[in-house]
């Protein structure tokens, strides 16, 4: 089974906004992770396409099937925030806080359906009574 990830550090976003939409990925096929990324309404989506395409050639580099790879984990942890000043009033100052992010897209094989084996039921176990037998 591949896996592989990758990792954008330093966006320029915080990571809540970024979250809302690694929240719409997760889980998807990576074909349609990426169209829902191209068709999604923020400007943070390219960004996470990029790091989705990078994810998809890591996971070709180890020789994967990309037909049935899947986001496996999505996830946006909190960058170093930049402090700027911004003049107030009467001489103050107030402080704006300009976040970023570090994005993460994991990608993953899913596994091979498996065929199972058809078990020979009895009385007890399909779960019949025998009042409903007699019946």
């Amino acid at each position: 089974m591949v896996q592989a990830e990758a990792t954008s550090k330093y966006i320029r976003t915080s990571a809540q906004k970024a979250g809302l939409v690694l929240d719409l990925i997760r889980g998807k096929d990576v074909g349609s992770a990426l169209a829902t990324l191209q068709f999604t309404r923020k400007m943070i989506a390219k960004d996470i396409e990029k790091v989705l395409r990078s994810a998809i050639a890591n996971a070709q580099q180890k020789n994967g099937d990309v037909d049935r790879l899947f986001v496996s984990a999505a996830y946006a942890g909190q960058g170093p925030s930049m402090k700027r000043i911004r003049p107030a009033p009467m001489g103050r100052a107030f402080r704006v806080v300009k976040r970023t992010a570090h994005l993460t897209v994991a990608v993953a094989e899913r596994p091979a359906k498996a065929v199972r084996a058809s078990q020979p039921t009895s009385g007890k176990a399909s779960g019949k009574t025998k009042k409903a037998e007699q019946k």
